[in-house]
């Protein structure tokens, strides 16, 4: 299985993916039945989760949701760090993931637009660089792995910087290398095939070190680094599968 999603993950445009691939695992989780972990954001139960990833991680991809360790992991804060559930909020969520649209929709407490430059799943057809909306227009913005794509993601940070209302906050999460001290960017890499020899990926144009708060404070946040997971138990980690080292970035306006 992990071979095919990997396969799958390199050879299919995300675009196509996003529009088809929930049907297939809705198959496959009949065939990974039990409790041994769960799913927080759909109250799931399996023997285990998917492989995940192009180079594939073990225990990763919950096959009814779609949700990823990530994803897992921003619910749990999200319902116990924040009042998003609770309080009226117009939110914006720039690609947003297909195992949060369904239920984000349905929150009555929640006005809720999705965006993105070509994903199928989005309402709204935009780019990140310059974005259709009206300055402090949002309560809350959420973009995940995201910036490591983007031409210049200080642009980006600026314009969701923007949108944002004054005391609004945004999660914008990316991938850091840990072993990088500062972020590295080479702009003379053009091809495909360079970007994914350099950065792990064909379609990443960044490496993020661990300078990524800095980069987000530089476009003008106040920026919390949350170390939640590191709050929770092991038990709590391993039934839900969640990142044991992923900080959280809140960034406030």
């Amino acid at each position: 299985m992990k071979y095919l999603i990997s396969f799958a993950l390199r050879k299919i445009p995300r675009k196509y993916l996003q529009l088809i691939s929930h049907w297939g695992l809705k198959i496959v989780a009949l065939f990974y039945k039990g409790n041994n972990v769960e799913c927080p954001i759909s109250g799931q139960t399996y023997r285990k989760f998917l492989p995940y990833g192009r180079k594939a991680r073990e225990n990763a991809l919950s096959p009814g949701s779609l949700s990823l360790e990530r994803h897992r992991l921003m619910w749990l804060y999200l319902k116990n760090r924040t009042n998003f559930f609770t309080a009226k909020l117009k939110v914006l969520h720039i690609a947003p993931e297909y195992c949060f649209i369904d239920i984000f929709n349905k929150m009555e407490n929640l006005d809720y637009i999705t965006a993105d430059l070509e994903s199928p799943l989005a309402q709204v057809k935009m780019d990140i660089h310059k974005m259709p909306f009206n300055d402090n227009e949002f309560d809350v913005v959420f973009c995940n792995h995201v910036m490591e794509h983007v031409e210049d993601d200080l642009q980006s940070m600026r314009e969701i910087r923007r949108v944002l209302k004054p005391g609004g906050w945004a999660i914008i999460q990316s991938p850091i290398e840990m072993d990088r001290t500062v972020t590295f960017e080479d702009k003379s890499l053009k091809t495909p095939k360079d970007r994914e020899k350099v950065f792990g990926q064909d379609d990443h144009v960044r490496a993020y070190g661990r300078d990524y708060g800095q980069r987000l404070e530089s476009a003008g946040f106040t920026v919390k680094v949350d170390k939640y997971n590191e709050e929770l138990d092991e038990a709590t980690i391993n039934r839900y599968a969640l990142p044991k080292y992923e900080d959280i970035f809140v960034c406030y306006k």
